[in-house]
C-alpha cells in the first residue's frame, strides 16, 4: 500500500526536473572499465566532482553516492539488478543527484564514505552506497539494497522516497545527523595519540590470535586481504616469541588459503581485489616456508608467484593504480628471493621500473594513476611505492632504489605530516568538491591495503636499519604513538599496526 504515494512522489519530482533540465548519465568519458560499464544504465550517474554538487545545490537535493568496483560481487549483483531496472533509474533522477565512484580510482573518496556507513549503520563493505548533503555529508546509508522489498521496506523502491521526503520536510534533523557523524569522526581521532606500551600491544596480537582460534575447524569467514596480515603478524610473533600457539593460530588460515586454491580469492571477490590477496598470501607462504621447512608452503608460494607475474603485463590497456600495484610487486620481491625464484622477480622489477615512470616523479611523489590525470597522489601511493622500492634494493642493491624511496619519505614529511596531531593524512590536500572532506583522515586500520600510517612507520623503520640514519626510527616511533591510543578492540583490522609496534618494542 506504500507504493501509490512513492508514485505520487516520483511523478511530482520528475515535474521539477524538468523545469531544470534533465540530468544526463555521463560515465561514458569516465576513466575506468567500471565507470564506463554504467554508461548504458538508466541512471544519470554524474562523475565526482565539484559540478555534481553544485548541481545537488542549485536543485536542492540530496546526493545518491555509489561506490563501487570490477572486484565486487555485489556491485556487481546491484548493477544488473538494482540500477538497470528502468522504473528505479528514473526515480533516483527524479528525486537525486546521482553520482557513481570507482572504488580503487578514489580510494580516498571509498574509504571515507566507508567510514561515514560505519558510523551510520555499523556496516562495513561494498558497495558504498551513502545519502549525502549537497556539501558532502552523509546523512543516511549502507552497502547493498536490492532493488524492491515491500515486506521490510528495505528496498530502493521504499527507500527513496522516504529519503528525499526527509530531506525535504526534516532539513534540520538531516543536517544535524550528518554534522554527528563528521563529530564522531574527529572525535574518535583525538583520542588516538598515546604512548606504545608493550603490554598493550601483546594483549592486542592475543586477540587477533583468539580470532582465528575461534574459528579453527569452522573456516568461518576465512581468506580476506585483512587476513592475510593478521597472518604475517602471528607469523612474526612465533618467530620472535616460539611461542607454538601463534604458528598454529596462523596456519589456521594459511592451510585453508593453500587448501582452497583460486576459489578462496573468488569467494572473496565481493569485496577484495584477487591479485591484492594473492601478494599478501605470497608474502606469508615465503615466511612459513622460512620458519617451518613445509614444502607445501614452498610450492604453493611458487604456483601463486606465477599467478602473481603474469597479472604484471605490461598490456597498456591494463589499468595503473600506483598503491595496489606497487603492493603486488613489493610482494612479490620480497617473497621470490626466498623460494628460489628468480625470473618472477626479474619480471617484477621490470614493473616497478614501469610503474615509476608512469606515476613517479622525483620531489613531486607518486600520482595515483598514469599520468596523475584522475587524482594526486595519496599517502598509500606513497607509501607502498616507497616499500615496493624498499624491496627492490634489498634484491638488487641498486642504489637508485633506496634514492627513491628517501625521496618518497621526503614527501610523506613535506606533504601529508600532521604537525599537531601526529602522523600522516590521508590526501596533499582536501577535496574541492565537497567541502564536507574538508577533515582530512589519517588511516591506519588494514583494509583492502594495509593501514597506510602503519606501513609508512614499517618504511621508515626500514629506512632506519638500510641507512643507519636514526631520524628515520625516531619518525616511525612518531607515527605509531599518533595512533596508540585508538586501536584496542580492533582485533584483526589493526594488525599491519601491531606488526610495526613489535618490531619497535623489541628494538627497545
Amino acid at each position: 500500500m506504500r507504493i501509490l504515494p512513492a508514485l505520487i512522489l516520483s511523478l511530482a519530482a520528475c515535474a521539477c526536473v524538468s523545469e531544470h533540465g534533465p540530468l544526463t548519465n555521463r560515465m561514458a568519458q569516465s576513466g575506468t572499465h567500471y565507470l564506463t560499464g554504467a554508461a548504458r544504465q538508466p541512471v544519470s550517474w554524474q562523475p565526482w566532482g565539484r559540478e555534481a554538487f553544485a548541481l545537488a545545490a542549485r536543485l536542492d537535493r540530496p546526493v545518491l553516492l555509489y561506490v563501487g568496483a570490477d572486484e565486487c560481487r555485489w556491485c556487481a549483483v546491484m548493477d544488473r539488478e538494482v540500477y538497470g531496472d528502468l522504473a528505479l533509474g528514473a526515480m533516483i533522477d527524479s528525486l537525486f543527484v546521482p553520482v557513481r565512484v570507482d572504488r580503487d580510482e578514489r580510494p580516498d573518496v571509498a574509504q571515507r564514505y566507508e567510514a561515514a556507513v560505519q558510523w551510520l549503520a555499523g556496516l562495513r563493505g561494498y558497495p558504498v552506497t551513502v545519502f549525502l548533503t549537497p556539501d558532502g555529508s552523509a546523512f543516511f546509508g549502507g552497502t547493498y539494497f536490492p532493488a524492491d522489498d515491500p515486506v521490510t521496506g528495505r528496498g530502493l523502491k521504499q527507500l527513496l522516497p522516504e529519503v528525499a521526503k526527509s530531506y525535504r520536510e526534516q532539513r534540520g534533523v538531516i543536517v544535524q545527523r550528518a554534522a554527528l557523524v563528521r563529530q564522531l569522526a574527529l572525535t574518535h581521532a583525538a583520542r588516538a595519540r598515546g604512548v606504545l606500551q608493550p603490554r598493550a600491544v601483546a594483549s592486542q596480537v592475543a586477540a587477533v590470535r583468539a580470532t582465528f582460534q575461534a574459528v579453527a575447524g569452522t573456516h568461518a569467514a576465512l581468506g580476506s586481504f585483512m587476513h592475510t596480515q593478521a597472518v604475517s603478524l602471528l607469523l612474526a610473533t612465533y618467530g620472535r616469541t616460539g611461542d607454538s600457539s601463534y604458528l598454529k593460530a596462523a596456519r589456521t588460515v594459511l592451510d585453508f588459503m593453500v587448501d582452497s586454491g583460486d576459489a578462496v580469492t573468488a569467494d572473496v571477490a565481493r569485496d577484495d581485489p584477487p591479485s591484492l590477496v594473492r601478494a599478501g598470501l605470497v608474502r606469508n607462504l615465503a615466511v612459513g616456508w622460512a620458519l617451518t621447512g613445509t614444502a607445501r608452503y614452498r610450492d604453493a608460494a611458487r604456483v601463486v608467484l606465477q599467478r602473481l607475474a603474469r597479472d604484471l603485463g605490461d598490456s597498456p590497456e591494463a589499468a595503473v593504480f600506483a598503491d595496489r600495484d606497487a603492493y603486488v610487486i613489493g610482494s612479490v620481491l620480497e617473497a621470490a628471493p626466498a623460494v628460489g625464484d628468480s625470473s618472477v622477480a626479474r619480471r617484477a622489477l621490470g614493473a616497478l621500473d614501469r610503474l615509476l615512470r608512469l606515476t613517479y616523479a622525483r620531489k613531486r611523489g607518486a600520482h595515483h594513476t598514469a599520468g596523475g590525470a584522475a587524482l594526486r597522489g595519496l599517502l598509500q601511493d606513497q607509501v607502498q611505492l616507497a616499500a615496493a622500492c624498499l624491496a627492490a634494493y634489498g634484491y638488487n642493491g641498486r642504489a637508485r632504489y633506496l634514492g627513491v624511496a628517501q625521496d618518497l619519505a621526503d614527501v610523506l614529511d613535506r606533504d601529508f605530516a600532521d604537525s599537531v596531531g601526529g602522523g600522516y593524512f590521508d590526501t596533499v590536500a582536501s577535496d574541492p568538491a565537497a567541502p564536507a572532506l574538508a577533515d582530512r583522515t589519517k588511516p591506519v586500520l588494514d583494509d583492502l591495503l594495509p593501514g597506510a600510517n602503519a606501513w609508512a612507520a614499517r618504511v621508515l623503520l626500514q629506512l632506519a636499519e638500510t641507512t643507519r640514519d636514526a631520524r628515520y626510527r625516531r619518525r616511525a616511533e612518531a607515527t605509531l604513538e599518533a595512533f596508540a591510543g585508538a586501536l584496542g578492540g580492533e582485533g584483526v583490522r589493526a594488525s599491519s599496526y601491531l606488526l610495526v609496534a613489535q618490531h619497535v618494542l623489541a628494538a627497545r
